[in-house]
């Protein structure tokens, strides 16, 4: 019976092991995505983000062009802000953002991603636009989980 127990405790150890090597990969290769997309120029991540839209939605031509557009402008925003945050954390030399600074960012992406739903709701179908809310619902739920397992410093 002591042998039995032994035998299942190995196995149960083994696999929380195997389940631990896992995720340090999933993690690895989610940074090597990210720092990609870092060292893509806004174009690029426009281009890329079209394309996909147009897979998951059928975008017409009209459509491609308009959504293009909308994207340019977000990556480009984006890609500012990010500069703007390594500069600051460069000045103040801190990790952490204050609170006014953090709620002020808070408002900001709130209001773009206001603009951003206007803007495509004019562009798409309702049926289009239904199921990009759908997969916008299912990108934040990614964001907040992978917010959620990240370390804290």
């Amino acid at each position: 019976m002591k042998k039995l127990i032994l035998i299942a405790l190995a196995f149960v150890s083994l696999q929380a092991v195997a389940q631990d090597k896992q995720k340090k990969e999933l993690k690895r290769e989610r940074g090597a995505r990210a720092e990609m997309m870092k060292d893509m120029s806004p174009e690029e991540i426009a281009t890329i983000t079209t394309k996909k839209m147009t897979l998951a939605l059928d975008l017409t031509e009209k459509q491609q062009a308009q959504v293009k557009e909308v994207m340019l402008a977000q990556a480009e925003t984006m890609k500012a802000k990010r500069n703007e945050r390594e500069e600051m954390k460069k000045e103040k030399g801190e990790k952490k953002i204050s609170k006014e600074d953090r709620v002020k960012m808070m408002n900001q992406r709130l209001d773009d991603q206001i603009a951003m739903k206007k803007k495509m709701k004019s562009i798409l179908t309702s049926e289009q636009y239904e199921k990009w809310e759908s997969l916008q619902g299912k990108h934040q739920k990614r964001a907040r989980k992978k917010m959620k397992d990240k370390p804290r410093h």
